[in-house]
């Protein structure tokens, strides 16, 4: 069992299969006037459950946008379906992580991750803006993780939540949809944010995502704020900080342990602090004032990053 609470039932998704789009779980809606065409993703990972109840809700309101397109996306549903509450981290994915296959899509390969990203790229290729809900293993603050990209900040801002904006280049082991396509194209008009709610099953996770989808959506002009639901927002922060990352550890053979514990987003005021240790290789901050970024507190594989360090800019 988990040490995380489940907060809230977990929806019925399974009446989006037939979608309208010819691909299941995709729905698309066109208003037919002229205006940009807004996607917004739920489920990269089949446990991050607070976009999925964000989707589904819209769907089952039937909320329409008044200009341009909308589309509504369950990601990876095979891994939602494989929740057992007695292993609820391991409905992450199936065979593989899809938010890191999008740089294989065109190569060899037949993992569910990838044929379902393959089925999605189509609808990802045509939108112009897109909003990535994700949560989080931990407790932490939510956080907009906006790309390495100005244009990904300026959207961020646009936004107006929450207050931590991560400035990123995502991860080696591969690239993030956030980052496909013309997302990661600084010339590119088209803009994307990947928003971690906080802990997955948290109720204040469902509050972050619909406040974020909120505003999403009425940034992108394809609805009026008056046609959201109106308990969806939130006060809006006094102020947004950008968190520079400049530094990604991952551990190499599953044997990383802090020191403490780090809740995320500590600012460690001297450079050189041990925060722990990968078997016997310290870990340490590079500079003064480093903030710790998504701080994996549980045990992962070898190879995955265990944490990000930055500064504010």
């Amino acid at each position: 069992m988990t040490e995380h609470p489940i907060e809230f039932a977990f929806p019925d998704i399974a009446r989006w299969r037939d979608g309208n789009s010819g691909t299941p779980f995709v729905h698309v809606f066109d208003s037919g006037t002229a205006g940009p065409t807004v996607m917004l993703n739920a489920l990269t990972h089949g446990n991050e459950v607070s976009g999925a109840i964000v989707v589904d809700a819209l769907l089952a309101d039937g909320f329409r946008p008044q200009r341009g397109t909308l589309i509504l996306s369950f990601a990876n549903v095979e891994a939602y379906f494989s929740f057992n509450r007695a292993h609820p981290f391991k409905s992450r994915m199936i065979d593989e992580d899809f938010n890191r296959v999008w740089s294989r899509l065109d190569g060899p390969g037949d993992t569910v991750e990838l044929r379902r990203a393959r089925a999605l790229r189509p609808f990802v290729e045509r939108a112009d803006l897109l909003l990535d809900l994700h949560s989080m293993h931990d407790d932490c603050v939510p956080l907009m993780l906006a790309g390495p990209l100005d244009k990904g900040v300026a959207l961020a801002r646009r936004v107006g939540t929450p207050v931590d904006i991560i400035r990123d280049k995502g991860h080696p082991s591969g690239r993030r949809m956030r980052d496909y396509g013309g997302f990661g194209d600084p010339d590119s008009p088209k803009g994307a944010l990947l928003i971690e709610t906080g802990q997955h099953w948290r109720a204040s996770s469902v509050a972050v995502a619909k406040d974020v989808t909120a505003r999403f959506l009425a940034v992108s002009g394809i609805v009026k704020p008056a046609d959201l639901p109106a308990d969806w927002r939130q006060p809006a922060p006094p102020a947004q900080r950008v968190v520079q990352v400049t530094h990604a550890v991952a551990t190499r053979n599953g044997k990383f342990r802090f020191n403490r514990r780090y809740d995320g987003q500590e600012i460690i005021a001297r450079g050189g602090t041990v925060l722990g240790h990968d078997e016997e290789t310290p870990i340490t901050t590079p500079y003064d004032n480093c903030v710790l970024v998504m701080p994996s507190n549980h045990r992962v594989r070898a190879g995955v990053t265990i944490l990000r360090m930055g500064h504010v800019v």
